[in-house]
C-alpha cells in the first residue's frame, strides 16, 4: 500500500532529555519525508541539547552525555531540518501531544517562526488508541507482525510508525487513505497552541484552559488584565503558547488603531 499524498508527509520522532516541553531539550530527531510518488528521504541527526541528559533518561533512549558532546546543537540543525519539513505534513506516534509542541518550542529557539497554520498533522498513535489501545511496540506487532528492536531509539520508532499507519489503512477500511482525513481522525480536542494552554470556545474564540480565567476568551482578558499578559510572557510557558498570546494582542491592538 502507498499513501494517497498530494504533497509530502514527514514522519517523525524525538528523543529528548525530558517530557517538560518548556525546558527540556532533544537529543536526537529521525525525519522520514515520504513523496506522493512514494519515494522517501530519511535523516537522523543526534544533538548537543546544551544540558545534562539524567541518568534515568539515558536508561530510556541510551543516549548519554558523551555521546552527544560533539554533535551539533539543534540551533545548528535548525535550517537544515526545517527545510526538509517545510511545506509537508506531520505524522508520528504521540506527536501532537509532545513531538510537534517540543519540535516547535526547539525552532521558536533557534529564531525559525514555525508554525502549523497551513500544516496537518497525522498522530499514529490516537487513530491506534481510538481502534486497538496499546502502545508502539504493541501496535508494530499487532499491525505489522513484528518486533519493534531498538526501540526508543529514533530512527526505528519513525520507521515503525510510518509502516504502522500503512497497516492501519489495510487494516480499517472505514480508515480513508487521504492526509486530511487522517489528520482529524487522529485530532484531540482541538486547542489554539500546541501545549493545550489555549482552547476554542462554541463561537471558535480562543480561550484560556487553564487557571483562574479558564474558559474565559483571552482578548478580553487581555483588555481587563494587561498585567496577566505580561505575566505569562515572563513566566515558564511554552514559547509557541506565548506567541499566539502575542499575535491575539496584536491584532487587537491593530483593531483599535484601523
Amino acid at each position: 500500500m502507498q499513501l494517497n499524498l498530494t504533497r509530502p508527509i514527514c514522519f517523525f520522532d524525538l528523543e529528548t532529555t525530558g517530557t517538560n516541553v518548556a525546558k527540556d531539550r532533544v537529543v536526537e530527531i529521525s525525519i522520514l519525508k515520504i513523496f506522493p510518488n512514494g519515494n522517501r528521504e530519511s535523516k537522523t541527526w543526534l544533538v548537543n541539547p546544551e544540558m545534562p541528559i539524567p541518568d534515568e533518561v539515558v536508561a530510556i533512549h541510551g543516549i548519554s552525555d558523551e555521546k552527544v558532546a560533539n554533535e551539533p546543537t539543534f540551533k545548528q540543525l535548525a535550517k537544515e531540518i526545517h527545510r526538509m519539513i517545510k511545506d509537508c505534513d506531520l505524522g508520528g506516534f504521540n506527536s501532537d501531544r509532545f513531538d510537534i509542541p517540543m519540535l516547535a518550542e526547539e525552532m521558536l529557539r533557534s529564531d525559525i517562526d514555525f508554525d502549523m497554520k497551513n500544516t496537518v498533522s497525522v498522530d499514529v498513535q490516537t487513530i491506534f488508541h481510538k481502534m486497538e489501545k496499546r502502545t508502539l511496540g504493541a501496535a508494530y506487532q499487532f499491525y505489522c507482525n513484528k518486533d519493534l528492536a531498538d526501540a526508543h531509539s529514533a530512527e526505528a520508532d519513525t520507521l515503525a510508525t510510518y509502516e504502522v499507519l500503512l497497516s492501519q489503512l489495510e487494516r480499517y477500511p472505514e480508515l480513508e487513505n487521504n492526509i486530511k482525513q487522517l489528520a482529524e481522525f487522529s485530532t484531540h480536542r482541538q486547542f489554539a497552541d500546541f501545549a493545550g494552554f489555549l482552547g476554542y470556545d462554541d463561537d471558535e474564540e480562543v480561550v484560556f484552559s487553564f487557571g483562574k480565567h479558564k474558559g474565559k476568551k483571552v482578548k478580553q482578558i487581555l483588555e481587563d488584565e494587561p498585567g496577566y499578559f505580561g505575566w505569562i510572557l515572563n513566566a515558564d510557558f511554552p514559547l509557541y503558547t506565548k506567541k499566539v498570546l502575542t499575535q491575539i494582542r496584536l491584532n487587537e491592538l491593530n483593531n483599535k488603531l484601523s
